[in-house]
């Protein structure tokens, strides 16, 4: 039998979960290659090679000589890819790109500044873990009143603005980050962290610990 032709790149992080979840959720074979950040995996010439940037995850599709990095672009190339996760009406299907584009935009980097400072920085500096305390905070509550009105971000239907927004809330919450009083976030979260597709992706490559 023939090597799939998608390919992921990947460790356990919320970046990778994104890919990792989508294609669990989409039933598109692939193959996984750990790249161990911990080890200084992602300098290596050959995963630079892919992603100069030096970062995961990267998805390379052998079948169209396509190499796609970046966490929300990969999450489109899947959903058209697999024809799935993106809904077809354009309302919702530009409401599933908006959210999609807010997480890009600002909650994963808000939410990867608030670990840096509050776990690994060398020295805790307040002004800057207070500033991402209070941005998280904003974020969680734009969220919250979305999903206040509707089940999903983009509507009616389960999107990758879901998938992208819960991979960085699944390392919120497992380290503590309690965003549970936002309780129709948290109702979210919780239905979307049943579905059998994203507990197999929040295990791919291996289940992560927090730091």
């Amino acid at each position: 039998m023939s090597a799939p032709s998608l390919h992921l790149y990947t460790d356990s992080s919320p970046n990778g979960f994104k890919a990792s979840i989508a294609l669990e959720e989409l039933g598109l074979p692939y193959q996984v290659s750990h790249v161990r950040i911990d080890q200084g995996e992602h300098r290596n010439p050959g995963f630079l090679a892919l992603n100069p940037h030096g970062r995961i995850p990267v998805l390379v599709d052998h079948a169209r000589g396509q190499v796609v990095f970046e966490s929300a672009a990969i999450l489109l190339y899947l959903a058209e890819h697999g024809q799935g996760l993106l809904p077809r009406a354009p309302t919702a299907r530009w409401d599933a790109i908006t959210w999609l584009m807010f997480h890009a935009a600002s909650v994963g980097p808000i939410l990867g500044q608030r670990v840096h400072f509050e776990h690994f920085a060398e020295q805790r500096y307040l002004p800057a873990v207070q500033r991402y305390q209070r941005l998280c905070e904003d974020a969680f509550s734009v969220l919250d009143a979305r999903l206040a009105e509707h089940p999903y971000l983009a509507g009616a239907e389960y999107s990758i603005a879901d998938i992208a927004h819960f991979a960085w809330l699944h390392i919120a919450e497992l380290i503590d980050i309690d965003f549970r009083r936002h309780r129709n976030l948290w109702r979210w979260y919780q239905q979307v962290g049943e579905r059998p597709a994203v507990q197999r992706g929040i295990r791919i490559p291996e289940p992560a610990t927090g730091p």
